[in-house]
């Protein structure tokens, strides 16, 4: 079996799973319940100054598409509800009953010295593994100079991270919020902050649907909506792009990278373990199935690394980055054209469909009823693979590489280009 074994920022667990600072991390109890399920680690749902945090009814949408529940979730639910003091006595007991998992603790309070100073030493006490800098929820405490407030502002991350490292002996993680126009800049202020990690992404800022009965937004409190953080499987290809993009980055070199964002799978950790991070942390996913779904997760990275030969992540952690290319680096002497499996067909005409009316018209269509054959037209297909997407039937749509005999040429060498004599 492949070694599951995972090291970010020094701080050691047992496989790369983590539950993400969240609903899920909010007590012993589920804690205790997350790590007999085989989680590796926890991120403690995010701790602030008592008073406590008083929450709202209700707290949570949802996206369903095509029958998929919780495609996208959305949440207006705040920090921790629950007393400081009762949140770091049962992290204290978790860690001293579950040695071998990692614990951080994820903390927001005012962007002042001595608020921070008060909670890292208390945490410090706890033997928490380290924190989390919560500079990413985007409603709520954003609306009271904390969470994305803090985020979005690349000098109170740096100085921040700055003040913490300063103050505690833990590594310190910094939570990022999506919800910049650059991701490079808070990240590379958490770099120069001192930052042993970063965390993302947090969620985006959203509104989720509309109640039309009511004219408020959901989730309604009341009758009024708020907006919200956005998350789930719907929020992947952000996340993965931004990771990805701290992952390339010189500035960015040596800082590691806890990966978040609509990851329910094996699949979906091995993608962003590809693109450059270093663990994967998971809520929606666990919200939606439950803490076993880790079995599946730890079960299918191990059969794939076993069947692919990777001894441990090591093996193949940002073995992607390099392939990720600015457009104009990409060959565009490569050329596709789609071939459909006649075997396969099931006559739906959805191919022919989206390409007739949207695209390039290479698909043609003889006979009548379940006679009907759909072919493509070789001259017009442009190899979008649009009609592999829209097609019911895995893999009746394929696209296949055409030898056209072409050398490798890229934009910046392309004469049509007016600028490549100078790119030259």
């Amino acid at each position: 079996m492949a070694d599951l074994r995972s090291d970010i920022a020094g701080i050691k667990s047992p496989n790369p799973f983590w539950l993400a600072s969240a609903p899920p991390t909010d007590k012993a109890y589920n804690v205790e319940r997350a790590f007999k399920a085989g989680w590796g680690g926890v991120v403690w749902k995010t701790l602030g100054e008592d008073p406590p945090i008083v929450n709202t009814t209700s707290r949570y949408g949802a996206v369903s598409l095509n029958g998929q529940r919780i495609a996208g979730f959305n949440n207006i639910e705040l920090i921790t509800d629950r007393p400081l003091d009762v949140n770091l006595r049962e992290i204290k007991q978790i860690k001293r009953d579950w040695p071998d998992r990692a614990v951080l603790v994820s903390l927001m309070v005012p962007c002042e010295e001595a608020p921070w100073r008060k909670i890292l030493a208390a945490v410090e006490d706890t033997g928490a593994d380290g924190v989390e800098l919560n500079f990413g929820c985007p409603h709520g405490m954003s609306e009271r100079g904390m969470g994305s407030a803090v985020g979005q502002v690349p000098e109170y991350v740096e100085m921040v991270t700055r003040w913490c490292k300063a103050m505690t002996r833990m590594p310190v993680f910094v939570k990022l919020t999506p919800n910049v126009t650059n991701i490079l800049a808070p990240a590379r202020a958490a770099k120069l902050g001192g930052a042993d990690a970063v965390s993302l992404i947090n969620t985006i800022n959203s509104i989720v649907a509309v109640d039309l009965d009511n004219m408020a937004p959901m989730p309604t409190v009341d009758g009024k909506g708020s907006h919200g953080g956005y998350c789930g499987p719907a929020v992947k290809p952000i996340a993965l792009h931004l990771v990805a993009e701290i992952a390339k980055d010189p500035e960015c070199a040596g800082m590691a990278i806890s990966g978040i964002g609509g990851i329910e799978t094996w699949r979906d950790a091995a993608e962003f373990i590809s693109l450059g991070a270093d663990n994967v942390q998971v809520c929606t996913g666990a919200m939606h199935y439950g803490f076993k779904i880790v079995d599946d997760m730890i079960d299918g990275l191990n059969n794939w690394m076993d069947g692919k030969g990777h001894n441990n992540a090591a093996d193949f952690h940002r073995a992607a980055v390099p392939n990720l290319v600015a457009w104009q680096d990409l060959n565009i002497n490569h050329e596709l054209v789609a071939r459909i499996d006649q075997d396969k067909c099931i006559k739906c005409g959805l191919c022919h469909i989206a390409c007739e009316d949207t695209a390039h018209q290479a698909i043609s269509v003889s006979g009548n009823g379940s006679n009907r054959r759909f072919e493509t037209i070789d001259a017009e297909c442009v190899g979008c693979n649009l009609c592999a997407h829209v097609c019911p039937v895995e893999d009746c749509i394929t696209m296949e590489a055409v030898d056209n005999g072409k050398p490798y040429l890229n934009w910046a060498q392309d004469p049509r280009n007016p600028n490549a004599a100078a790119a030259e």
